[in-house]
C-alpha cells in the first residue's frame, strides 16, 4: 500500500528537492532505465529543451548535444519527438528513446520506441503494426543488434538490421500475462519490467502471471457516458489466491518456452525478483504466500532443474529483495550481497553459489539501502543513520566486511540520498533538512568533496520554510516515539492552541523525516503556524524506520491495534504540554494514514475530537492480499486479526467530528471501503460528513479543479470543527 506522498508536499520539494534523483529511483521503481552514465563513468546523458545532451559530473559547463531537435524530428513530423525515456546500447552508437507514454496504474510504462542511430544518422520507430502506445521495457539485446519489448502482454525482439519482428509468446491476453505483472504484483512488490535479456543475447528469461482465476473489482464509472459503465481490475482481495506465477526462458529465435522447476505450489507462492546469473542459470527469490519464508534459488536455463541455496524465516514476514531490478554480484559472479534481519537489525553478507554467509555489516544498526558495490575499490556504499532515525547518511565498509564509516560530511544533517557513478568515483548528491532548502550537487568519493552545484533553486528560496522541531516522547507503554512539531508563528506559552496530528501509521512509510517539507501541509489552503495550529506527527512501531527488527516488526498481526495504541499514548504525552489545548485535537491521513485516522478516532475519542479520513482502508478484508497477508497473517486462522483490528469494527465508539473522503475510481484502495463504513455509522446512529470525488484515484488529482476543492475542503472541515488560535 503506497500512499499519495506528493499531494503532501509543497511543490517546490516534488521538482526540487528530488530532481537529481528522478532517475534513480526509476529503476528501483522499474519504470525506466535510470541514469545514463558514460562509459568513463564521469559524464552522465538528461534530456534537456527536447535534446539529449551529456553533461561532465565533475564540473559545470556546456552540455555536448547528443541528440538534437532536428534529429529527433520524425519524419514528416512538425515536431521533435518528447523523449521520457532514453537508454544507450552497450557501444554508445544507438539510442533508445521512449515516447508518447501511458499510465499502467500508477506510472506511465507503456508508449512507442524509436532508435536513433548514430552513424547512420537515422530515426526508425520500433514494433511497426502494434497499437499505439502499447510497447513496454524495450531493452537493447547486450550487443546492440536488437531489441526486445512487451506489448499487449506478449514479447517481441526486433532485429535492428532489418526491423524484422519475432514474436516470442503467443498466449498473452489481458489475463495470462507474459513479460510484465498483474495489478497486485506491481503495487505491492514493485515488479513491473518483467523480462531479462541473457547475458550471451541469445535467450530471454520471463515472468508469466495467470489471472485468468482472479476475480475482477469493477470500478464504476458513472459520469464519462451517458449510462455508466464498469472498468474491471483484477484484484485479488485477502483470503483470495495469488495469480499462479512462473518463469521462463525462450530463445530470441522463437521456439518453446522452458519453465524453470520451482519446488512448490506455483499458486501458494510469490517470486518477487529474478535476474541471470551467468549465462545458463537464473536467480531468483521466491517467498511463501504468508512472505515469513524466503529461498534464493538457482536454476539452470535449459533444464528448468532449480535448487535452494540460502533460505531463512521469520516470526513476522521478509520483504522482498530491495531494488526490483539487478543483483549485487561480487568476487566476478561467485558471491553476492544480500540483507537480512536475522540477528534483530537490517545487515549486509555476502553469500556465495553454495549458500556460505559472511555478515558484512556488524553493529547494532541498520542499513538502509545498498547503493554501490565499487569492487575496484574494495568498499560497499550504503545508507544508514545509526544515531538518528529520522535522517539517512551515505556510510562506506570494506568489501570484506568490517567496521562501517561514514562517508557524508557530519554538517550536513538531514537526508541525504546519492546517485553513485558505476565507477564508484563520484555521485550525484541531493540534501535537504526541514530547516533547510534542498540542494543538488556532484561530490567525488569517498572524500565527498563537491565538484560542482550545490546551488538552492530560486523557487525553493522564495517558500516560507516551516519551523519544524523534532523531539521524542516516551509513552506509558515504555516505547519512545520520535516526533515533529511546528508551533504557530507568533507563539506564546500562556496561551493554549489546537493541534493537529498528521498520521500514517503502517509499513509503507514514514512521517517524521528531517527533510524538506517535513512540518508543510499542501491539503491546507492558507498557512497553518500563521493561523494559529499546532501541526504535529508521531512515528510509532510498525514504520520502516531505521530502529531494529523489533521496532519494525511489532506490528505484525497488529495494524489497527499497536499502532494506535502507540499513536494515542504519544499524544497523551504531547498533550501534557501547557501550550496544548486537549479540546481541540484534530488528526488526518491519507490510505494507511486514513485508517489509522479512524481508529484513532473510535478507539480514543477522548483524545481526538476531529478527524479527516482520506482513501482509508476501513475494512482490512478488502485490500489486496500480498501487503495485508503480510502482516496480518492468512484466513480462516488469522480472520479474527483483520477484523477486530479494522476501523469498522470500532466505528459505534464514534464520539467527535468526522470527515470521509474518498474518489469513486480508486483502483487501490476501492470505494467499498467508505461505503461500508457509512452503512456502519448509519446503523449506529452516527453523523459525519462525506465527500466523494467521482472517477478519481487513489490521489485524488485528476479532473479540473480537483486538488483546489479538495484543499479547500480539508480546510473549511477543520477550521470549523478544530478552530485556530490561542485563547
Amino acid at each position: 500500500m503506497n500512499y499519495p506522498s506528493l499531494p503532501l508536499l509543497p511543490p517546490v520539494a516534488r521538482f526540487v528537492g528530488a530532481a537529481l534523483l528522478l532517475t534513480a529511483t526509476a529503476a528501483q521503481a522499474q519504470v525506466g532505465p535510470g541514469t545514463q552514465w558514460t562509459k568513463d563513468g564521469y559524464g552522465y546523458y538528461q534530456v534537456q529543451q527536447d535534446e539529449i545532451v551529456q553533461l561532465d559530473a565533475r564540473k559545470t559547463g556546456q552540455p555536448i548535444t547528443i541528440l538534437s531537435k532536428e534529429q529527433l524530428m520524425p519524419a514528416g513530423a512538425t515536431a521533435p519527438l518528447k523523449v521520457r525515456r532514453f537508454s544507450l546500447s552497450e557501444d554508445g552508437k544507438l539510442v533508445l528513446l521512449n515516447t508518447n507514454t501511458r499510465k499502467v496504474w500508477r506510472y506511465d510504462t507503456r508508449g512507442d520506441y524509436w532508435v536513433y542511430n548514430l552513424s547512420t544518422k537515422q530515426l526508425t520507430q520500433l514494433g511497426k503494426g502494434r497499437p499505439e502506445s502499447s510497447l513496454m521495457f524495450a531493452k537493447f539485446a547486450p550487443d546492440g543488434r536488437r531489441v526486445a519489448y512487451v506489448s499487449e502482454h506478449n514479447l517481441y525482439v526486433e532485429n535492428l538490421a532489418d526491423h524484422a519482428i519475432t514474436q516470442l509468446t503467443q498466449d498473452g491476453t489481458d489475463r495470462l500475462i507474459n513479460g510484465t505483472f498483474d495489478w497486485v504484483y506491481e503495487e505491492e512488490l514493485d515488479c513491473r519490467d518483467g523480462f531479462r535479456w541473457s547475458p550471451d543475447g541469445q535467450r530471454l528469461a520471463y515472468w508469466q502471471l495467470d489471472a485468468t482465476k482472479t476475480r475482477n473489482y469493477l470500478m464504476l464509472n458513472t459520469t464519462d457516458k451517458l449510462y455508466p459503465y464498469t472498468t474491471p481490475v483484477e484484484y485479488p482481495v485477502v483470503g483470495e489466491d495469488p495469480s499462479r506465477c512462473r518463469v521462463g526462458v525462450v530463445p530470441v529465435a522463437g521456439g518453446a518456452t522452458k519453465w524453470m522447476d520451482i519446488p512448490g505450489d506455483a499458486v501458494q507462492h510469490y517470486l518477487p525478483r529474478m535476474e541471470w546469473a551467468d549465462a545458463n542459470e537464473l536467480i531468483l527469490q521466491q517467498l511463501n504466500r504468508r512472505q515469513n519464508e524466503s529461498n534464493i534459488l538457482v536454476a539452470n536455463a535449459t533444464t528448468g532443474a532449480a535448487k535452494s541455496i540460502f533460505s531463512e524465516t521469520d516470526k513476522a514476514w521478509i520483504d522482498a529483495k530491495d531494488g526490483a531490478v539487478g543483483w549485487n554480484w561480487v568476487d566476478k559472479g561467485k558471491s553476492f550481497v544480500w540483507s537480512s534481519e536475522k540477528d534483530g537489525w537490517r545487515h549486509l553478507y555476502a553469500i556465495d553459489r553454495a549458500g556460505h554467509e559472511k555478515l558484512l555489516t556488524p553493529g547494532s544498526y541498520d542499513v538502509i539501502s545498498v547503493e554501490n558495490i565499487d569492487e575496484a575499490g574494495g568498499k560497499i556504499y550504503f545508507m544508514a543513520s545509526p544515531a538518528n532515525a529520522t535522517q539517512t547518511y551515505l556510510y562506506q565498509v570494506p568489501l570484506k566486511g568490517g567496521k562501517a564509516t561514514r562517508v557524508t560530511p557530519q554538517n550536513l544533517v538531514g537526508t541525504n540520498n546519492y546517485d553513485i557513478s558505476p565507477n564508484g568515483k563520484i555521485a550525484l548528491h541531493t540534501y535537504s533538512s526541514a530547516a533547510s532548502y534542498p540542494a543538488a550537487d556532484v561530490v567525488s568519493l569517498p572524500v565527498h568533496q563537491r565538484l560542482s552545484g550545490g546551488e538552492t533553486p530560486p523557487q525553493a528560496r522564495a517558500m516560507k520554510l516551516p519551523k519544524t522541531e523534532f523531539f521524542q516522547v516516551k509513552t506509558a507503554d515504555g516505547v519512545t516515539l520520535d516526533g515533529w512539531m511546528v508551533k504557530p508563528t507568533n507563539f506564546d506559552p500562556k496561551k493554549k492552541y489546537p493541534i493537529v496530528f498528521y498520521v500514517y501509521g503502517e509499513p509503507a512509510s514514514q512521517t517524521v523525516v528531517d527533510r524538506f517539507g517535513t512540518g508543510a501541509n499542501r491539503l491546507y489552503q492558507g498557512n497553518m503556524a500563521d493561523d494559529g495550529y499546532i501541526y504535529a506527527s508521531l512515528e510509532n512501531r510498525g514504520a520502516p524506520a531505521p530502529r531494529g527488527r523489533e521496532f519494525r516488526k511489532a506490528i505484525y498481526h497488529n495494524i489497527g491495534a499497536l499502532n494506535i495504541r502507540d499513536q494515542a499514548m504519544g499524544a497523551k504525552e504531547v498533550l501534557k504540554n501547557s501550550f496544548v489545548d486537549t479540546s481541540r485535537v484534530a488528526v488526518w491521513g491519507w490510505s494507511g494514514g486514513g485508517s489509522s485516522t479512524l481508529n484513532m478516532m473510535f478507539q480514543y475519542p477522548q483524545i481526538y475530537k476531529t478527524g479527516i479520513s482520506i482513501a482509508a482502508v476501513d475494512n482490512q478484508l478488502n485490500y489486496d492480499n500480498i501487503y495485508q497477508e503480510r502482516y496480518m497473517g492468512l484466513l480462516p486462522e488469522d480472520q479474527h486479526f483483520f477484523v477486530d483490528n479494522s476501523p469498522l469494527a470500532h466505528a459505534k465508539d464514534l464520539r467527535g467530528n468526522l470527515l470521509l473522503i474518498h474518489g469513486t475510481g480508486d483502483d487501490n484502495v476501492h470505494y467499498n471501503n467508505a461505503e461500508q463504513m457509512i452503512n456502519e455509522l448509519v446503523k449506529d446512529g452516527k453523523t459525519f460528513q462525506l465527500m466523494s470525488y467521482p472517477n478519481r484515484t487513489h490521489s485524488i488529482s485528476e479532473g479540473e479543479g480537483t486538488s483546489r476543492h479538495l484543499g479547500a475542503t480539508y480546510t473549511k472541515f477543520l477550521k470549523e470543527n478544530c478552530p485556530p488560535g490561542g485563547r
